[in-house]
């Protein structure tokens, strides 16, 4: 788990760094460039995302809504989810349980 603590690119546009996780629950900031995607796509776990800054449409399910600093959404178990930065823009995203697919990369 060396990657813990430095940024990457994820998709085009978009940098992530994983902090140190606990038991059961993890953070990740994610930053994003205007117009930037984070892709549609579903996880067993449980998600809360936190804006920092900027303003982001989320895309659950098929329903999309826009957030911005000081927002927070829920994103249920199995939904599909994907966001787009109408802004530059940063999110403060927590797991639970663990995202051992990304503490493992």
């Amino acid at each position: 788990m060396e990657h813990i603590g430095k940024w990457e690119a994820a998709e085009p546009g978009v940098k992530c760094r994983i902090m140190a996780p606990g038991e059961s629950l993890m953070m990740m900031e994610v930053q994003f460039e205007e117009g930037a995607e984070g892709y549609q796509h579903s996880h067993v776990h449980e998600q809360m995302s936190y804006c920092l800054k900027g303003r982001i449409a989320f895309t659950i399910d098929g329903v999309t809504m826009i957030i911005s600093e000081g927002d927070s959404i829920v994103i249920p178990s199995g939904a599909m989810h994907g966001v787009k930065a109408l802004e530059p823009s940063a999110l403060l995203d927590c797991f639970t349980p663990l995202r051992e697919d990304l503490l493992r990369r």
